[in-house]
Formats: structure tokens, sequence, C-alpha cells
């Protein structure tokens, strides 16, 4: 099945404006007045417009010995904020290094009319001695970046459910780097060894253990139906029956593959195969095949299977046909013992 991956990212959206103030015959402006400045032009950031304000002799009687700079936001008339915030760097070139160099930084929350001057001083001696004032005129920086609310981006990456089996039928299929055949009653099947040894313990030892013969890329299998041989090998590579394999056999028909398929599974230890025939013949016993899948299933070592077949027998009401049946009769003359302990179970059972 496809696997539906989700992910999200917080990201704080920004911009970014900068604006170039100059200030020519400083020395005029000076001694204008507490509260009195000078005012830039309007510049956009962010979607709303700002303007900075001077202050040569300070903006309030407590700053009055030193310079104010205020970054002020125009709103228009009845326009309101819920919140907006700002990082801002105030900068003054200084003519020895050719350089803008900062003199203010701060960040602001603006959420109110009261916060769209925000005002900062700077000391009027630094003023001075830094270099910033030169032949009566400076020229100011401010670098502007408004904040946006955070957002949050929301990803869903649906992966495709694996199709490796897929890829393996198709390679079975076309034989493509084949490096192994097997001649099954004349009929030929070729495969790769590598498949066959990582599924397969018993093949693993045939093609690479110690024991393995001298021309071990070809074999032949005279007891094994091909039909049966060709499922196994699908199963091995796919993991999966064949989709038609109910569709195709009903009755005892499906029920005789299964057994056979069972006994290949056995033999070359493809334990999920083995589980998967016992579990279909659970499902279809009667009283007439109960006793040969019993002697299946204690000829290969199936104990779930062989407990539901004296299950099934304990709970049968035809006993009769059970006992007359030619699994029966072939049970008791090779599995005498296996007879013994299937009638002890069942009476326990009956008893119960």
């Amino acid at each position: 099945m496809s696997i539906l991956l989700s992910a999200s990212t917080c990201a704080v959206g920004s911009e970014q404006g900068e604006h170039l103030f100059k200030v020519c015959d400083h020395s005029l402006h000076t001694g204008m007045g507490v509260g009195r400045y000078i005012h830039s032009s309007t510049f956009a950031v962010g979607g709303h417009n700002w303007r900075l304000r001077y202050y040569p002799d300070g903006s309030t009687e407590d700053s009055k010995d030193d310079i104010a700079v205020v970054l002020e936001l125009l709103m228009d008339m009845g326009m309101k904020i819920d919140q907006l915030r700002i990082s801002c760097t105030i900068s003054f070139f200084r003519l020895t290094t050719k350089r803008f160099c900062s003199l203010l930084a701060f960040t602001e929350n603006l959420s109110s009319p009261d916060d769209y001057l925000v005002s900062h001083t700077i000391n009027r001696d630094d003023m001075k001695s830094g270099g910033y004032v030169v032949d009566d005129r400076f020229t100011l920086k401010c670098a502007l970046t408004v904040i946006k609310e955070p957002y949050v981006i929301e990803d869903h990456i649906e992966v495709p459910p694996s199709d490796i089996t897929e890829q393996l039928r198709k390679l079975l299929d076309a034989k493509e780097g084949a490096d192994v055949t097997f001649e099954v009653q004349g009929e030929v099947f070729r495969a790769h060894k590598l498949v066959l040894a990582m599924r397969s313990p018993v093949f693993k030892a045939l093609l690479y253990g110690p024991m393995r013969e001298k021309d071990s890329n070809r074999f032949v299998i005279d007891d094994m139906q091909p039909a049966i041989f060709k499922v196994l090998l699908r199963f091995i590579y796919t993991d999966s029956l064949p989709p038609n394999m109910d569709d195709d056999l009903e009755g005892d028909d499906k029920k005789e593959v299964t057994r056979h398929l069972l006994v290949a599974a056995d033999r070359y230890a493809v334990e999920r195969l083995k589980l998967m025939c016992e579990s279909i013949l659970c499902k279809e016993l009667d009283d007439k095949s109960v006793a040969t899948v019993l002697a299946l299933a204690d000829r290969h070592s199936c104990s779930r299977l062989k407990d539901a077949c004296i299950r099934f027998i304990a709970s049968c009401t035809k006993i009769d046909d059970v006992v007359a049946s030619r699994g029966y009769i072939q049970l008791k003359r090779t599995c005498p013992d296996s007879v013994m302990e299937m009638w002890e179970e069942a009476c326990k059972l009956r008893k119960t």
C-alpha cells in the first residue's frame, strides 16, 4: 500500500529596504530648538511608508544635549495595524574609511499609534569626533527590515508502494542475467543463483555450499511436476502465489496442487510458502481428504496442519467415511504410529 508522509515547516517572511538621507548645512540646523526636526522623503518597505526624522537639538528636554534620530511609520487617517515587527540599523558615513558605521541598531514591535515613532539618541560629541560631519554635511543610511508573521507550510508526499516484487517477477520472466538452469521432467527453467540462495537455504547450499557439484549451473529434477516448480520459482521471486491460482484450480485439483506445493516448499525450506499451503489445506478439509492431509502433515512436520486434521476428525459426524477413505487406508499402512496417535488425540478431544 502507499504511504502518506507529511511534514511542515515554520518560516518567517521579511522584506528589506535601505534609504540614504543626506543633510547639508548641518550647522544651520543646529539651534532650531528642542523637538524641532527635519525629515527625509518617504520610502516604502514591507508594504508600509516610512520616513526619518532628524532632531539636531534633541527630541525632548531630557535629550537636548544629544542628537535624536526617529524612524516614523506613516499611516493614513483611521488606518490601524495589529502588530508590526521591525529591525533597523542606522549608520553614518565616515569619510576617513569611506564606509558606513553603525551607530544605532534596534528591533521593535509596533502595535499602536504611540509606537509609530521609534526614537533613539546619539551622543553629540561622538557625532563630532567620529568624523561623520564633513564640510558641514553628513549622510546617514537606514537599513530597515519588516518582519512578517510566521507561517506554516504543510507538505504532503505520497510514497508509492514498494514494487520490488514486481521488478523481481520481470527479472524472472525476462531471464536477463540468469546463470542457472533447471530441467524439470524435460521442461527448462532459467533463474538467478543469488535470488535462489537468498530465499532458500537449500538452494544456497546447492549452489554455493562446499558440496556443490562441479557443474553447478545446470540441474535435473525428475521427481517434481513442471507446473509445481514454476509456482515455486514465482514465489521465491515475488513472495506470492499466482493471482489466478484460486480461480483456475477448483476442488480436488486445487487440493492436489497445494499438497504438491507444500512438499516442494518443505524440500527447499521456503517456510512462508509452506505455511501458506498449510493454511489453504486447513480450510479445504473434508471427510474424504483429511486422512491424506494428515499423512502429509506427519511426513513433512506440519504440526499446525496435523492438529487441524485431528480436531476435524474429533468433530466429524461421518467418521465411517474417514475410515473408509483411501487416505486413511494408506495412512494406516505406512504410518501406523501416527494412526494410533491420531485416534488417541481425537478421543481426548471428543471427551472434552
